[in-house]
C-alpha cells in the first residue's frame, strides 16, 4: 500500500518538474515585451572564465521595450557588449560607456509565428515527460502486483496517476495557450 503511494508521489514529483521546466523554457522565448529572463544564457568572460552575465551586471527592465544592463564594473563593457552580439538573443546592444541599452524591436507576423511554434515545440515536449512519469508509474505499479500488492489496490493508484498525469496536461496547456497569446498580441 504503501509502495504504491510512493510510486504515485513520485510521477506527481517527476511531472510537477516537467512544468517548472515548461514554464523556465518559456521564459526565455521573447515575445516582443523587455524581459530580463532573456539574458539569462549570456556568459561573459570575467577573469578567464565564462559568468553568468547576472554575475557581472545588473539586468532591468525600464519600461515594456528596453533592456538596461549596468556592469559592476566599466572595464566589462566591451566583454558584455559582445557576449550579446554573439548570442542568440538577436538584438544590437546600445553602449553609452556607463550602460548597455537593448531596445527589444516589435515582432514581425513571422517572427511571432516562428516562436509560437517554438512555445508548442516546449509544450509539447513537456507533454511527453509528463507521460512518460504517467508511463513509469504504471509500469512500477504493474509490477508491484507480483510484489504482493492486491489488484484493486494497483487499479485505484493507476486511476490516481492518470487522474494527476490528466491535471499537468492541463495545467501544460494553459502555460503553452497564455504564452501564444502573449506571443501573438501587437
Amino acid at each position: 500500500m504503501i509502495e504504491t503511494k510512493q510510486f504515485v508521489k513520485t510521477a506527481e514529483g517527476k511531472m510537477e518538474d516537467a512544468i517548472l521546466h515548461l514554464d523556465e523554457q518559456l521564459a526565455h522565448i521573447r515575445a516582443g515585451k523587455a524581459n530580463p529572463k532573456i539574458m539569462d544564457g549570456i556568459r561573459v568572460l570575467y577573469y578567464g572564465s565564462l559568468t553568468p552575465l547576472t554575475g557581472v551586471a545588473t539586468v532591468t527592465t525600464p519600461d515594456a521595450k528596453t533592456i538596461l544592463i549596468t556592469p559592476w564594473e566599466k572595464s566589462l563593457i566591451k566583454d558584455i557588449e559582445k557576449a550579446i552580439i554573439n548570442s542568440e538573443v538577436g538584438i544590437t546592444p546600445e553602449n553609452n560607456g556607463e550602460v548597455i541599452r537593448l531596445g527589444i524591436p516589435p515582432l514581425t507576423e513571422e517572427r511571432r509565428r516562428t516562436l509560437a511554434k517554438q512555445s508548442k515545440h516546449e509544450a509539447e515536449n513537456a507533454k511527453i515527460s509528463v507521460r512518460n512519469a504517467r508511463r513509469d508509474a504504471i509500469e512500477l505499479l504493474k509490477k508491484s502486483i507480483k510484489d504482493g500488492v492486491p489488484e484493486d489496490v494497483e487499479k485505484d493508484a493507476e486511476a490516481e496517476v492518470q487522474k494527476i498525469h490528466d491535471k499537468f496536461i492541463k495545467k501544460v496547456d494553459e502555460l503553452y495557450a497564455a504564452k501564444e497569446k502573449e506571443i501573438m498580441t501587437v
